[in-house]
């Protein structure tokens, strides 16, 4: 799988990383896995016109000393289709943007 990983966060940001991610995006049903929804201005068209796929998401799996964005833009409608893809150069581009601020706004330097 390819990823995004920040890694070496200590046990103080981890918590903080934590807080936000659940006030923010909420439980995905496994401990430590986030949704983060892609905003359809980023979607490539294939997934635009997948109307029935909607919505988005690109994965968060926060560990204990790790913060790992999976680089994969996927449905939770569907298992397999067309517009289940990994990310473009500009949705791998907002994912890292997105990342980074989430670390910018909680003052986690890494």
């Amino acid at each position: 799988m390819k990823q995004y990983v920040i890694d070496e966060i200590r046990p103080q940001d981890f918590e903080k990383l934590k807080g936000y991610l659940d006030a923010t995006y909420g439980d995905a049903g496994v401990d430590g896995l986030y949704w983060v929804p892609v905003d359809e201005a980023w979607l490539s068209g294939v997934q635009q016109a997948h109307h029935g796929c909607a919505p988005f998401f690109m994965a968060l799996e926060l560990g204990p000393d790790r913060l790992a964005a999976e680089l994969l833009v996927r449905t939770r409608n569907r298992v397999r289709c067309d517009c289940i893809h990994y990310a473009d150069e500009s949705q791998l581009n907002w994912l890292v943007r997105t990342v980074d601020a989430i670390f910018e706004k909680l003052e986690i330097m890494v």
